[in-house]
């Protein structure tokens, strides 16, 4: 009897065990979104959401490839 009961709480809780590990999910998301993109006189931006961080970048491409992406805008 006592060997019919520890192999009922052993199957149990590997079941339970086996539960758990099955619910696991990983969480994966793009860093950064766009959102659009403007040109003028040689000069681009791009708006670039981030939702990790519930915050907007902009990017500027002038000539001479250079990249700036300092802009910030933190949205409530």
């Amino acid at each position: 009897m006592n060997k019919l009961v520890a192999l009922l709480v052993a199957a149990v809780a590997a079941g339970y065990g086996l539960h758990a590990v099955a619910q696991s999910r990983f969480d994966v998301r793009p860093a950064l979104a766009p959102i659009g993109t403007s040109s003028s006189n040689g000069i681009s931006f791009a708006w670039f959401y981030d939702p990790n961080d519930r915050a907007v970048y902009v990017c500027r491409a002038g000539s001479g490839d250079t990249l700036e992406c300092k802009a910030k805008a933190q949205l409530p």
